[in-house]
């Protein structure tokens, strides 16, 4: 497995020179949004990330290779909002919903049973519409529906014991889960707007929600133990940081106490909580300072006051950042990283200038002295194991990425599968909330396509011709254009297209392929015409995310 030695690493001059490049104006680029992704607990042999065409990739962290790949079906359209692993117990049969609905059964090989037992199995799955997904990675399909919200789900998060699941949505609530029956074990409303992240105690007693402000709740009471005052804006990661000693008799007394770990959406601060009943303020004890907005974090827990804790932060500029504490105490200042982590390419051939390449999510490994980088498209991502060293303040890991894609292409899927789809799933189809499906071209585009397939050979059919297939008025377009569009130019037809919402006219121009046309519609496309076609392209990727 590679790792960051001296010849992959650049020094802290073609470091400036990365960063140069990437923003000539003196600020790091933003990438895109950061795709859900979740890596299995335990040693983080898989890693599961949702890509923007809708498809689920299970990728193996150790060879960097697709370890499955699930196509969605028209039940699966609805686009991924957040990924969480099921632990072992639930994933062995605890939290296993009942097979009798799935069909006859039969006698389980040997080998499936064993890799039944060694792999990790379920994937909880939040959706845009408000249901929860739980999926099988070893059978590679849909295993039940969850539905109890009626708004996107902002997070889910499995009891590390009983198997049970919890869920938090727009609609305020929190939803405890009962996944051996798929019924709602309880619900109430979990604040006064949207409820965005979760995170449930290491001891499994209390339950962390996020909305206006932060709540520790009592799992067995739900009721509310304790109130933080939370980001200015919306809360977008909840993490205990240490584990509350064994041998204190009271919930959260003592003096090592317990904390945990907030970030937010458009804030670069990450604060740090303490838990104790004999604290009267409510404020954050400090907090950590990165370059740019958090999109994923990871950390090594402090089982003792005198051990620190371990934060690995990419932030939405493509970079990672480093932060190592003990816990002892407060502080006022913001805390700056240890060491900051960059991924660039060599620089080779005519263009000698390094360009960055953005890592994508971070996770520490078992031995807590290195890390697990994905870094480049959340499409085809490559995943690294590098050591952490936090004595060097900048690191720059110079990588082919071309050249390492090129190699992971040549490597076969070992299993592409497609949920199998049975009577009790609920198919989402156009019209309903959060599924506006692109509308299907009708019978007359068909007739279309045969008249042009029945022009004779040689001869290409005017566009004139193509107008009067569509039943459009000719002379009509002639007075208010002044013309006819040239064959490759559909900018005018796009633009009718969007003020009448003709579907027929936007089929056909939009289900262009040629790179040449599509180039010069876009260039001659009117100002006021570019909101409407980015509201009809949301609306297509919305029905049909894995097209």
């Amino acid at each position: 497995m590679a790792s960051a030695s001296a010849a992959g690493a650049c020094s802290r001059e073609e470091a400036s020179a990365v960063a140069a490049a990437a923003a000539p104006t003196g600020a790091l680029p933003v990438f895109a949004a950061a795709a859900p992704c979740a890596f299995s607990p335990g040693g983080r042999r898989l890693v599961a990330l949702s890509g923007p065409d809708g498809r689920l990739r299970v990728w193996e962290t150790g060879s960097s290779r697709l370890h499955h790949e699930y196509v969605p079906s028209a039940h699966l359209s609805a686009a991924c909002t957040c990924l969480a692993w099921a632990p072992p117990g639930a994933a062995g049969g605890g939290g296993r919903p009942s097979p009798s609905k799935e069909g006859p059964q039969r006698k389980k090989r040997k080998s499936e049973a064993a890799e039944a037992g060694e792999q990790l199995d379920l994937l909880a799955i939040g959706t845009a519409v408000g249901s929860i997904l739980l999926y099988s990675t070893i059978r590679g399909e849909l295993q039940s529906k969850l539905s109890g919200h009626d708004r996107k789900i902002n997070c889910v998060r499995w009891h590390q014991d009983n198997g049970c699941l919890y869920s938090c949505s727009d609609d305020k609530h929190i939803v405890e889960w009962n996944t051996q029956t798929c019924k709602v074990k309880c619900k109430w409303k979990g604040d006064n707007s949207s409820v965005s992240s979760l995170c449930i105690s290491p001891d499994g007693k209390m339950l962390l929600s996020a909305g206006r402000s932060i709540k520790l709740w009592d799992l067995e009471t739900k009721e509310v133990y304790r109130h933080f005052t939370g980001h200015a804006t919306a809360v977008s990661t909840l993490m205990f940081v240490t584990v509350r000693p064994p041998n204190e008799n009271q919930p959260f007394d003592g003096i090592t106490g317990l904390y945990f770990l907030s970030g937010a959406v458009h804030d670069r601060l990450l604060n740090v909580w303490q838990v104790r009943s004999d604290r009267k303020e409510r404020n954050a004890v400090m907090s950590f300072m990165a370059t740019d907005e958090p999109i994923h974090i990871d950390l090594t827990m402090s089982e003792s006051k005198e051990e620190p804790v371990k934060l690995a932060v990419v932030c939405r500029d493509g970079q990672l950042h480093l932060f190592e504490q003990v816990l002892n105490g407060s502080c006022k200042k913001p805390l700056t990283s240890k060491c900051t982590i960059q991924v660039a390419t060599s620089g080779e051939g005519s263009d000698t200038t390094p360009k960055p390449i953005p890592i994508l999510a971070a996770a520490f490994c078992s031995d807590k002295e290195s890390l697990l980088l994905m870094y480049g498209n959340s499409l085809q991502p490559v995943i690294e194991r590098v050591p952490v060293n936090t004595t060097e303040s900048h690191m720059c890991l110079v990588r082919d990425i071309q050249k390492t894609l090129m190699l992971k292409t040549e490597m076969a899927v070992t299993k592409v599968k497609t949920p199998i789809i049975n009577s009790e799933v609920k198919t989402l189809m156009p019209g309903l909330p959060g599924h506006s499906a692109a509308i299907k071209p009708s019978f007359r585009g068909e007739k279309m396509e045969t008249k042009r397939k029945s022009t004779a050979a040689g001869r290409e059919e005017s566009i004139e011709d193509r107008l009067g297939a569509m039943d459009i008025d000719v002379m009509k377009m002639k007075q208010s254009t002044g013309g006819l569009p040239q064959t490759d130019n559909f900018a005018v037809l796009l633009v009718q297209g969007l003020e009448s919402s003709d579907p027929e006219i936007l089929n056909k121009v939009l289900q262009t392929k040629k790179e040449a046309i599509i180039k010069k519609t876009v260039a001659r496309m009117p100002v006021y015409s570019v909101i409407p076609l980015l509201h009809e392209l949301t609306k297509r990727l919305q029905g049909h995310p894995y097209r």
